[in-house]
């Protein structure tokens, strides 16, 4: 019986699974998260996971490989999430809990490698497209900063390259994104898109609607999200909180019930994501798919579906046709990660 345990490890939560490689596919076996700060280290929690899951199953399954996808970077086969203090090392682990094969990549990485486990069920299309076989694939995600990575077909199989491409600079494209660039260039030495197509960026497109003369009224509940935010509690819910007052918006008829300042920053932040995506896409030309993952996208699914941000992606002046035959999909799935991790370590 071929075991493989994978799991998607984040600052905040870690999520583990064990499932077995049969000849259909994969049947999940064991599969628990935990809150990371709970724990010193990721040896304890992977030895109360296994404990768990022998419980469960009656057994202790032999292991024949793991993958943990982690968010940081990953050298020499380490790494290190900073925030918690936790550090990986492959070899460590393999010794430790007596696993054949330990492999560590990046949680941007796990996810390119999940998309290619994704059921129709896990996907909301933007634009059916026209598939290509062995074509690039990209894939983008805005969470608390923004990933990009892309596929590439080895001959054999697909490969996934992780980027820094949320690093770039952030291009403006009209008079207002202009002057959100300068807003952030009196904070920040340089502004990368991540700075704006982020939750970061969301709270700093607000900030800078809020700053500027004549800007709509604010929430009270917002204000003090977004206060507590400044004064350094990133926890502080502010982003969601927005989202969630723009998506509250839609549909609603009654003026008195609009809250304008987060409408306009969604708006914002939206186009911006949008024309990013479309960068993406006019650098990699995927035929294979182009997959906008991350916690955003599902959770503000409404105000990506009226035309807009499909619009905005796909107005590349003369070139823009080259993005029609693109299929472009949201990912709806948060467990993309994970499904990664099991795949690429199946292929161990």
């Amino acid at each position: 019986m071929t075991v493989i345990l994978a799991g998607d490890i984040g600052g905040t939560k870690t999520l583990l699974r064990l499932a077995q490689k049969n000849a259909d596919g994969f049947s999940i076996l064991f599969e628990k998260r935990f809150a990371g700060a709970s724990y010193a280290s990721f040896s304890d929690v992977l030895r109360e996971f296994l404990a768990n899951a022998q419980n469960h199953l009656g057994d202790q399954p032999t292991l024949s490989s793991a993958c943990f996808g982690i968010a940081g970077p990953v050298r020499d086969r380490r790494s290190q999430l900073t925030n918690l203090g936790w550090s990986f090392d492959s070899d460590r682990l393999a010794e430790e809990f007596n696993i054949a094969n330990v492999s560590l990549i990046n949680d941007f990485v796990a996810v390119g490698y999940g998309v290619l486990g994704l059921q129709p069920h896990d996907l909301h299309t933007l634009q059916d497209g026209q598939t290509a076989n062995q074509a690039p694939i990209g894939v983008i995600g805005a969470g608390t900063g923004l990933g990009e990575a892309f596929l590439a077909w080895n001959g054999d199989r697909y490969e996934v390259y992780p980027t820094e491409g949320g690093h770039t600079d952030f291009a403006p494209r009209n008079a207002l994104e202009i002057e959100l660039l300068q807003y952030l260039l009196k904070r920040h030495d340089r502004v990368s898109i991540e700075r704006v197509a982020s939750g970061t960026g969301i709270v700093a497109i607000y900030q800078f609607l809020r700053d500027r003369a004549a800007a709509p009224p604010e929430s009270a509940e917002i204000a003090e999200k977004v206060r507590l935010w400044e004064s350094g509690d990133t926890d502080s819910g502010a982003a969601s909180a927005i989202a969630e007052a723009a998506l509250a918006n839609c549909g609603v008829n009654s003026e008195t019930n609009i809250d304008r300042l987060a409408t306009q920053t969604m708006q914002m932040f939206v186009e911006a994501y949008a024309a990013e995506v479309g960068n993406l896409a006019l650098k990699l030309i995927p035929n294979g798919g182009l997959y906008i993952a991350g916690g955003i996208a599902p959770k503000i699914l409404p105000l990506l579906q009226d035309g807009t941000f499909l619009q905005i992606l796909k107005t590349k002046g003369r070139v823009s046709p080259i993005l029609e035959d693109i299929p472009i999909h949201i990912v709806l799935n948060p467990e993309v990660g994970l499904i990664g991790a099991m795949l690429y370590g199946a292929s161990l």
